[in-house]
């Protein structure tokens, strides 16, 4: 394909997480001129979410909203010419694509669109092969091997970057699903495509992975989740999500669609770019190392940011994995005390079910508590709460390697209503549930072990 040096792309985000507002994507489609919609699905707890789900239902393991989200906007994409890029195949794109594909049947654009499905991230299956063959996929923190907790691996993908997503719109696929890529690559893969930068586009590819990183979070660069002037917000009920305006040199503007809520300032979008910021001059993804330190920032008018100056270095001969193991069990169980000496009634409520846990002769390998509304967010720093506070919620939550002794703790809250200090709220959904604990092992691997066994397939729709 040829390539205009002076064409503009716009880039919309759609999703920041599984669960955002389903809506965003329909607007973003809908409220103005767009060429692709990014939507990321995935962090580490996402994928632990959906290894627990795929283990019960082999075909899940996907964003189960995200078929059904295509099935309403898939024609309008069609005919507008959006291209959709997205990570939220999880753990199993091939079944994400299968419904994606009658998806678009159900919206009536069969023999008008294609979905391209990125396999070859999960690692599960070829793990016991690559530990043998010397990956230790030691653990980035600790340094401690896996083969600690082999036995107990549910899950592993590597944080693939944007060649394979590439290739698929290469191949004219108007859906790209994929599994664990990266968050930034759903934005630059599409900047890559269309400019034909080549790998070796270091600076302009440093600009595409910082466009991403903006486009990741959703509605956090378009005033959602602000710090600065948060009250001030308009139309948040209708907020716009952020757009890519994105130029062959790699240079862009932060914007949103006219007449939409939020708002894009340099204060919004320098507070989306401190999100999950390390060493702001070693940004590693898997195509490049992005230098952020030149980075500057530019109002150019209303909702109009401008970004430019970053700087781009070769990208690591590694790519990270996302593990993920069972570490045993946790309940949580909550209960509501209300005023008069509201705190003081929850925390002898805390002692009165510690004691009977120690007499039950239970144990465990952490206990928590908490009142909410009062010391959950920032701990000991809170202090004593007044005797004059209205109401507290009191957070107990215990976790073991032993589903018995968590299971025999959900049947000992309960009983407080009764049996403990008054004015008990608030309680309800009855006693709290045994759930299995997914821990996050994250580790590195040669790229070689990985990028051969990539597959892009395009289904017809």
């Amino acid at each position: 394909m040829t390539h205009d040096d002076t064409r503009t792309i716009r880039i919309g985000s759609g999703q920041g997480f599984w669960g955002d507002d389903l809506e965003a994507p329909v607007r973003q489609v809908h409220d103005g001129p767009l060429d692709y919609l990014m939507m990321d699905y995935l962090a580490e707890v996402t994928m632990s979410i959906m290894q627990k789900q795929r283990n019960r239902r082999p075909e899940a393991g996907f964003a189960r909203d995200f078929p059904p989200l295509m099935e309403r906007i898939f024609e309008a994409c069609v005919e507008k010419g959006v291209r959709v890029v997205t990570n939220a195949g999880g753990v199993n794109p091939e079944g994400c694509g299968a419904e994606l594909v009658e998806a678009g049947r159900a919206a009536g654009v069969s023999g008008k669109a294609r979905v391209g499905v990125v396999t070859g991230d999960g690692l599960m299956d070829r793990l016991d092969e690559l530990l043998e063959a010397g990956h230790e996929l030691r653990h980035m923190e600790t340094g401690e091997p896996l083969a600690a907790v082999r036995d107990r691996v549910q899950s592993a993908n590597a944080y693939i970057g944007a060649g394979p997503i590439v290739e698929a719109l290469e191949a004219g696929a108007d859906v790209v699903v994929t599994g664990r890529s990266t968050d930034t690559a759903l934005t630059y893969a599409p900047m890559m495509h269309e400019f034909g930068w080549s790998p070796e586009d270091h600076h302009r590819l440093a600009h595409g992975v910082v466009a991403g990183h903006i486009n990741e979070c959703g509605a956090q660069a378009s005033g959602g989740n602000a710090l600065v002037d948060w009250w001030t917000m308009p139309a948040m009920e209708r907020v716009g999500f952020p757009l890519i305006e994105a130029h062959p040199d790699g240079s862009f503007v932060v914007t949103k669609h006219d007449g939409t809520g939020g708002r894009v300032s340099r204060p919004v979008v320098t507070e989306q770019l401190l999100y999950e910021m390390g060493d702001p001059s070693d940004y590693i993804t898997p195509d490049v190392v992005a230098d952020l330190t030149g980075l500057e920032l530019e109002e150019v008018g209303p909702d109009r940011v401008r970004v430019s100056g970053v700087q781009g270095r070769p990208a690591t001969d590694f790519l990270k994995v996302s593990i993920a193991y069972s570490d045993g069990y946790k309940a949580v169980g909550t209960l509501v005390y209300a005023w008069p000496d509201a705190a003081a009634k929850a925390r002898s409520a805390e002692r009165i079910l510690r004691a009977r846990l120690d007499r039950l002769g239970l144990t465990f390998d952490e206990i928590r508590c908490e009142l909410v509304g009062w010391d959950a967010t920032h701990g000991h720093l809170a202090g004593e709460p007044p005797a004059d506070i209205p109401e507290v919620q009191l957070r107990f939550a215990v976790r073991s390697r032993e589903r018995e002794s968590v299971e025999r703790f959900t049947r000992e809250i309960a009983p407080l209503v009764l049996t403990g200090p008054p004015s008990v709220t608030g309680f309800a959904g009855g006693r709290p549930r045994a759930q299995e604990i997914m821990a996050f092992w994250p580790a590195l691997i040669r790229k070689e072990a990985v990028r051969p066994h990539l597959n892009v397939e395009i289904l017809e729709v």
